[in-house]
């Protein structure tokens, strides 16, 4: 039979630590501290079985429930010497949440359950203090009607202020019993009103009307938001914990605080935390009053005059700390705690591993496995890659005022202010006159690579987490919010407007890549600063992790840059990139232009050379390492100006009629150009410009070797391959090319040629393809799209109603479908590798740097993932993560 509830206290408990999933984190830990002898109040837990039964079943609860929870009342009764509902000597209980993973304040709690017009009248005789008993009661109509009859606290709080100005009084602290009485009769005429019915005196209707509530926030809007955020699965449920009352606001030999048992900004290994004197945990955390410090280092830190709780109450201090000691050495981590001291006894209400900044993750996992708390494999366990973010790219400075005008994705992560402009050349101006700009686009295409380059950051009105924009981005380090669909964008008039707010060319707002915000002003950052504790923790990654790193990259910058992170080799250059640049793009277009081969070559002659300096650049920092270099894969009108005055001036450059631009790139226009004339195809058409490409590689190849150089270990990248047939063709071109000049350099050059699958049909007929193919690369953007049939530019703004709804888990383009993309993958590995054992596997889409992603990636036995330089940390210490077992997902 299954068990729905378990108990805990008197040093002794049902659960334990290891039952988080069936007891939520704060009831495992609640069950934890009770049996290692630490005093916890009584109570009992609620399992998360419960609330994944209540949402399948119309929320109705399990028929046993009712009397499991009576039980483990009775038993709390017992262990406290009260009785619930009672008239002389009444328990009062606590009803909180609980969800495996950690979800502070998203769901709802109720304090001080039991009261009603008979039991505060008990309360008040039992503690001898009227004041005490009254304040406790309306704080639990205030709580109970908001939490579970659904009345905004603002009704509340407009009376507590009127009977505060009444009697003279700053503080609730001031008020005495009979204006707590008065205010108890306002507000239950209050809840009167609104309801139609009287505030609930039956002690049990209160208990169950918390459960329900409690299990009902499962599923309020911030608790969906924060697990969306949080990538925390909707069927974990949460647990329900009730617990016998202890109270802070006694008196002054009482108090409530939040305590850290390190600092978690710095991770300094100092206490850190708030206590008020005479509170409820709520006021803590509330604002109502200002909290004093736990320490005196603290107090003399912040400048602060009030007494610490070390001076205030050093007996109770001394027992405090010593918990904080107990918790650490037996968790092994940072702990957040919960405490109320009740006429001067301690008494522990929570514990969990704290949260913290990734600069504080990193010291204090690297502080224990000095202190010999734990090895270094718990410690590269302990730091969540996603959080390396923080370390690699500038932030906000918490503290500063921010006046948020609209959200959009957070496409790439970082913060930065600037300047609005609307185009890329407008971008590279200011920015060349040492002006901070933010580029402002509908959506970005290659064309405006160098604007991108130029500004402190992006934003875009369109596309998704994988758009251009979004890719780009990422690949330079720049923040970018992208799809951030409530903005109007008029670049001809020069504005943004979103809500009636109007920001002109010229004026500044700031992007926060990280959050998606978009805010007006300049809001200051806080500068990155990776310390030597990352190094070292990168070094234990590096010595656990089977899975290569490789970065994206196409220009020395990035590639330098991934390197100094720690890239192993490039996995994916793209050189269309190469092709954008404002000497060669006017050859590119000329090669396009051209109505005969004769043409196309005499113009891929001129591009060549530059093209060939490019990858010399590029090998010479890769230093032998494998680079992955895709030929080129977008449709030619990509390339061409798309404005009338554009064209203009491409024709007066070029020296051709505009008529002669208009009439080419109307014939290459294309319908649905992501299946269009691209990839492979492109060369099966005009064979001429794979050639130059290749011969590019190989004369950049043997000038390395002719120079001393470490020769890199080329891997040449057919791409958007549907059938072995077509990597013949141009297998074929690449092998002659790599031939003719292996003969005039007088070396034989090493290379490879494979191709990247990106295609359904590649993957499942991966065997035959892999009989010419020596590698192969898994292009996971364009699978994703192709296997789903989804733009990954245009379904932004459906995928959260998509993820809202339950179709989705996770964005598809953010995080690898396992599902089917995934399948896809898997099938193409076993099929290729049947037909050739060594075939080397890589991927090389945006999820090579998304931590669920490189975990299925390890699993499905590939030998690299390729990301963006910035995300190259994060990969390495995931794919360590991966290799001992751990899913960021918790699956």
């Amino acid at each position: 039979m299954t068990k729905w509830v378990y108990g805990f206290g008197d040093g002794k408990a049902e659960g334990r630590s290891e039952m988080r999933n069936l007891l939520g984190g704060k009831g495992a830990n609640l069950a934890e501290m009770s049996s290692l002898g630490l005093p916890v109040p009584a109570g009992f837990t609620i399992t998360t079985e419960v609330c994944t039964y209540y949402y399948a079943n119309d929320q109705k609860y399990p028929a046993e429930l009712k009397a499991e929870v009576e039980a483990a009342l009775a038993a709390v009764e017992k262990s406290i010497g009260m009785k619930f509902g009672d008239a002389a000597n009444p328990l009062l209980v606590s009803v909180r949440s609980g969800a495996r993973a950690s979800m502070p304040g998203m769901m709802d709690t109720v304090l001080n359950l039991g009261l009603n017009d008979v039991t505060v009248e008990g309360l008040a005789k039992r503690s001898g203090d009227a004041r005490f008993a009254y304040d406790s009661y309306r704080r639990f109509i205030q709580m109970y009607s908001g939490v579970v009859l659904g009345i905004d606290h603002h009704h509340f709080e407009e009376i507590l202020e009127l009977a505060k100005e009444d009697a003279g009084a700053k503080l609730d602290t001031d008020l005495k019993a009979e204006t707590w009485h008065k205010v108890i009769v306002q507000y239950k005429k209050k809840v009167e009103k609104k309801l139609g019915k009287p505030f609930p005196q039956d002690v049990r209707e209160q208990l169950w009307g918390a459960v329900g509530a409690v299990f009902s926030s499962w599923m309020n809007q911030r608790a969906i938001t924060y697990r969306r955020l949080q990538n925390i699965p909707e069927s974990w449920g949460t647990a329900v914990n009730i617990q016998a009352m202890v109270f802070g606001n006694m008196g002054d030999d009482c108090a409530t605080g939040v305590a850290f048992t390190r600092d978690p900004s710095t991770g300094e290994n100092l206490f850190y935390g708030e206590y008020l004197v005479n509170a409820q945990g709520e006021d803590v955390v509330a604002g109502i009053r200002t909290p004093q410090n736990l320490t005196v280092v603290s107090k003399q830190r912040q400048g602060s005059k009030a007494p610490a709780m070390e001076e205030v109450m050093p007996e109770v201090f001394r027992q405090l700390d010593g918990v904080r000691a107990t918790l650490e050495k037996h968790y092994r981590d940072m702990q957040d705690i919960e405490f109320t001291v009740q006429q001067g006894k301690l008494y522990m209400l929570q514990t969990r591993n704290g949260k913290r900044t990734a600069k504080a993750a990193l010291k204090v996992a690297c502080d224990m496995v000095r202190e010999k708390l734990i090895d270094q494999k718990e410690a590269v366990a302990r730091v969540s890659p996603s959080s390396l973010d923080q370390l690699l790219h500038p932030t906000l400075d918490p503290k500063a005022e921010r006046k948020v005008i609209a959200r959009g994705l957070p496409a790439s992560p970082g913060a930065a202010s600037g300047m609005v402009v609307f185009t890329a050349d407008e971008a590279e101006k200011l920015a060349k006159k040492g002006e901070k700009v933010i580029l402002v686009r509908r959506e970005t295409s290659p064309e405006d690579i160098h604007g991108m380059h130029a500004a402190q950051g992006i934003l875009t009105s369109t596309g998704g987490m994988t758009s251009h924009a979004a890719v780009v981005a990422r690949g330079m380090g720049r923040p970018c919010v992208a799809g951030a669909g409530d903005v109007r964008i008029d670049a001809a008039a020069g504005t943004l407007t979103v809500r009636g707010v109007t920001v002109k060319r010229g004026e500044t707002i700031t992007l926060d890549g990280s959050t998606g915000e978009i805010m007006q002003g300049v809001v200051p950052t806080i500068q990155p600063e990776l310390s030597g504790d990352f190094a070292e923790l990168m070094v234990w990654a590096d010595a656990i992790r089977t899975l290569k790193v490789r970065t994206n990259a196409e220009t020395p910058a990035d590639a330098a840059q991934a390197r100094k992170f720690g890239a192993e080799g490039i996995g994916l250059c793209r050189t269309e990139h190469m092709f954008f640049d404002e000497e060669r793009i006017v050859a590119v277009r000329e090669m396009i232009l051209s109505d005969d081969e004769a043409g196309r070559r005499k113009a891929l002659a001129r591009i060549q050379p530059m093209q060939r300096q490019d990858f010399v650049e590029l090998f010479k920092i890769m230093a032998g390492l494998p680079v992955t270099i895709r030929l080129l894969d977008p449709p030619l009108h990509e390339f061409l100006p798309r404005t009338d005055t554009d064209m203009a001036s491409v024709a007066k450059v070029i020296g051709v009629p505009v008529k002669e631009i208009q009439d080419r790139a109307a014939k290459l226009h294309e319908f649905n150009p992501m299946l269009g004339h691209r990839g492979v195809r492109l060369g099966i058409s005009y064979p001429e410009i794979y050639e130059m490409q290749a011969r590019a590689i190989f004369e950049a190849m043997a000038e390395i070797v002719k120079g001393g150089g470490e020769p890199v270990e080329a891997e040449i990248m057919i791409p958007l391959v549907a059938t072995k047939r077509e990597l013949d063709l141009m297998k074929d071109v690449v092998d002659k090319v790599a031939d003719e000049v292996s003969a005039a350099a007088g070396t034989k050059l090493p290379y490879l040629v494979g191709t990247m699958i990106e295609l359904p049909r590649a993957a499942l007929r991966a065997g035959d393809i892999a009989q010419s193919a020596e590698f192969f690369s898994f292009g996971t953007n364009d699978l994703t799209q192709t296997t789903f049939g989804l733009s990954r530019d245009d379904s932004a703004s459906f995928l959260e109603k998509y993820q809202q709804r339950g179709i989705f888990e996770h964005d598809p383009f953010v995080s690898l479908d396992v599902e089917g993309v995934g399948e896809l993958v898997t099938i193409a590995a076993e099929r290729g590798r049947k037909t050739r054992p060594g075939l080397k596997l890589g991927i090389c889409g945006e999820h090579g740097g998304d931590p669920a992603s490189i975990f299925f990636c390890h699993n499905a036995g590939l030998d690299y993932v390729s990301c963006s330089p910035y995300r190259v940390p994060i990969a390495r210490l995931a794919a360590a993560q991966s290799a001992l077992g751990i899913s960021p997902r918790g699956d």
